[in-house]
């Protein structure tokens, strides 16, 4: 992890800010939802509501950070954070907040991170080498956990059961201080663009490359349908650790840090267990994992237990998110990236407010253990499909680790890469036009010439 330049660091510092005051807002607002009613649907529809603005914006949110300087993107979107959030801080502070306003809060704060997670996800290429990406996103990864979960949680439930709306105020500070510390980033993020184009015509070429490539469409479809499962669960998480293991709300925070120190775990080793094991085994041992563990959270009563299983299933998960996003990093051109993960976040998080209401509903039906059950069932069955995909691809997935050249900028060193895209492939040359390795993507999936 060494040699990532000051300007990784930057993005760092910023984003672990945000992530900290943001993991308060994360335990708060299902607090409030549950302090305002116990009905599993109407608080499953929170999550819902949190998760719509990815089907409907992140299209036009990843064209849009594709042709604005990403660095204002986050900056905007971490005021707009901040404003909302404040506003319902002080709603509770009166007493006026009621689960309209909630939902309204939840899809706004959802709007602002469209933006905001697309240029920050798309400006990580901008600031470190291809072969550093996997150890930039662990860090931002674990960066994100530690701040949202381990530590987030635990102070969130805390500040919530002394004074509901203190960790709604300590939020939107959070927000307003990471925006500042953004601004610290000196480089231009602007994304090169050789050509005008409509943002209809961004968002179809976004749409196009990720379609077009046989090994990235499969892996799209098939996380688009554990996303479903995942969220059926963390929509009745909270009515889990109140009624099922019978905790207070103080000791929700702590159950969710629990949690945070798997996640911890998993975004610290996941570079080393891909090295060790592999990128194609440790992709599959990751949402095999995830799914068993669910599976056996609804099998159990028992808080300690629980706990535990909620750090494994999210030690999985992230180990999943790290190398999976660093995967479609190294494959996505940079100038493209915004649009092509739009699109990946469009059909992947679109699903998760349908699994939301159906986890709600399910629960309302049943019981909530049993949306446990049967999401991690249904997972470990995609788990095998993705497998099979992994499996079918796995030395051009094993291959994209060996890449290492620059990306699109690499700013702190002032060398610049040109990258010339197209659905058949994709040619990058380093600073003077000299060629450069090439990346890939063949009809069959994803192929690359060692270098």
């Amino acid at each position: 992890m060494r040699g990532l330049g000051s300007p990784f660091w930057r993005l760092f510092i910023s984003s672990a800010t945000s992530d900290l005051a943001d993991g308060a807002d994360r335990i708060a607002l299902p607090l409030l939802a549950a302090t305002l009613t116990r009905d599993p649907l109407l608080i499953s529809a929170l999550t819902a509501f949190a998760f719509l603005p990815w089907l409907l914006f992140a299209l036009v949110s990843g064209a849009l950070v594709d042709r604005i300087d990403r660095r204002r993107a986050m900056v905007a979107a971490n005021l707009v954070r901040a404003m909302v959030i404040g506003g319902l801080a002080a709603a509770v502070l009166l007493g006026v907040a009621n689960m309209a306003l909630v939902y309204a809060v939840a899809f706004a704060i959802g709007v602002a991170e469209t933006i905001y997670d697309s240029a920050a996800r798309a400006a990580l290429p901008q600031l470190v080498r291809l072969d550093q990406l996997e150890a930039g996103n662990s860090l931002i990864a674990t960066g994100q956990v530690l701040g949202q979960t381990f530590l987030g949680a635990p102070i969130g439930s805390f500040l919530f059961a002394a004074v509901a709306a203190a960790p709604l105020f300590t939020n939107a500070v959070g927000f307003a201080v990471a925006a500042a510390l953004v601004l610290t980033i000196r480089q231009n993020l602007r994304p090169v663009r050789t050509q005008r184009t409509s943002i209809r015509t961004d968002i179809r070429e976004g749409l196009r490359w990720i379609w077009k490539h046989r090994f990235l469409r499969g892996l799209t479809l098939l996380t688009a349908g554990t996303g479903i499962g995942l969220y059926m669960t963390i929509a009745v998480q909270v009515l889990y650790v109140l009624q099922t293991l019978h905790l207070s709300k103080a000791a929700y925070g702590l159950i969710m840090g629990a949690a945070g120190g798997g996640a911890v775990l998993g975004g610290l080793i996941a570079p080393l267990i891909s090295a060790r094991l592999g990128r194609p085994t440790s992709l599959i041992g990751a949402v095999a994992l995830n799914a068993i563990t669910t599976m056996a959270l609804g099998l159990t009563s028992e808080p300690l237990l629980a706990s535990v299983l909620f750090a494994l299933a999210a030690l999985a998960g992230t180990v999943w998110d790290v190398l999976s996003l660093s995967l479609r990093q190294a494959l996505i051109p940079t100038e493209l990236f915004g649009r092509a993960q739009g699109s990946y976040r469009t059909l992947v998080w679109g699903t998760f407010p349908l699994g939301a209401l159906a986890g709600g509903a399910l629960a309302a039906a049943t019981s909530v253990p049993t949306v446990f059950l049967i999401a991690g069932l249904a997972n470990l069955l995609i788990a095998a499909g993705i497998w099979l995909l992994v499996r079918t691809h796995s030395e051009e997935v094993a291959a994209t680790r060996l890449q290492q050249q620059p990306t699109a900028a690499h700013l702190h060193d002032g060398e610049h890469l040109t990258v010339v895209d197209d659905p058949a492939g994709t040619t990058l040359a380093g600073g003077g036009g000299r060629p450069g390795p090439r990346l890939r993507p063949e009809a069959d999936g994803l192929t690359s010439s060692p270098v």
